[in-house]
């Protein structure tokens, strides 16, 4: 831990993952950004960089699952990955840019930074920071690559930074000896705990220390009752809400 005082904003919003998306709305578009805004909840984000280092607002690596695009969406830029349209909507990918001037600072923003093996992790950080450095709107920065955190606590202290994690398969993070190792690289504000390895005696701990816990992806009736007991703070979506807000 940073040892530091981390902001109470963070802990007081419910979020939603990827935007409010669904019926019709495509995960990580301004609509599900403005959805979101209307249901009262805090926003969680993908960012990846674009061929030309322009950051977008976008989950996957590739384009096919959620566009008529075709390929790595790192190979193509800006102005290319603006103009596609989601499948099955006019919504189109925005930039990190756009969604800072959709959320105007109204409800709080948790931006993940995409990372995988060989990727260059630092770069897209400094296109994050740049970014963000007239945005005077709640947000934090988070990622399961630890050395994303780590940018940010030597490079744009200012900035609420987090450690993504899970335990499962698809993670690199499987073994208690992983999870130190990413923890004390990151030195991170607050962790993102995947909900299906919570409870657990390690995150306890920490949060009975002061770390905040927020948990991922809360999505059915079953793991919001989990997480409410387990953490500080819900990345939700569909049956994961609050009834009142729907899906």
């Amino acid at each position: 831990m940073t040892g530091r005082t981390v902001p109470d904003w963070l802990t007081r919003w419910e979020y939603a993952h990827r935007g409010l998306h669904g019926r019709g709305v495509p995960e990580n578009s301004l609509e599900a950004a403005r959805r979101a805004i209307a249901a009262g909840m805090g926003i969680e984000c993908d960012i990846q960089r674009s061929r030309d280092d322009h950051t977008v607002v976008f989950h996957d690596w590739d384009l096919d699952r959620l566009t008529a695009g075709e390929g790595p969406t790192q190979s193509h830029t800006s102005a290319q990955l603006q103009q596609l349209r989601y499948h099955g909507s006019d919504e189109r990918i925005a930039t990190l840019r756009q969604l800072l001037e959709t959320v105007r600072g109204v409800v709080p923003l948790l931006i993940e930074i995409k990372s995988k093996p060989g990727y260059d992790v630092e770069r897209i950080c400094a296109a994050v920071s740049e970014a963000l450095e007239e945005y005077a709107g709640h947000h934090a920065v988070m990622s399961f690559d630890p050395r994303a955190a780590r940018w940010f606590r030597r490079n744009a202290p200012h900035i609420v930074r987090g450690l993504v994690m899970r335990e499962d398969e698809y993670g690199n993070t499987q073994t208690a000896w992983q999870r130190r190792v990413a923890f004390w690289t990151a030195k991170p504000d607050f962790l993102a705990y995947d909900i299906s390895s919570l409870p657990n005696h390690w995150v306890i701990g920490l949060r009975d220390e002061g770390l905040p816990i927020l948990t991922w992806t809360v999505n059915s009736r079953d793991t919001r009752t989990r997480a409410l007991a387990s953490a500080d703070a819900l990345i939700s979506e569909g049956e994961g809400l609050a009834r009142e807000r729907g899906a």
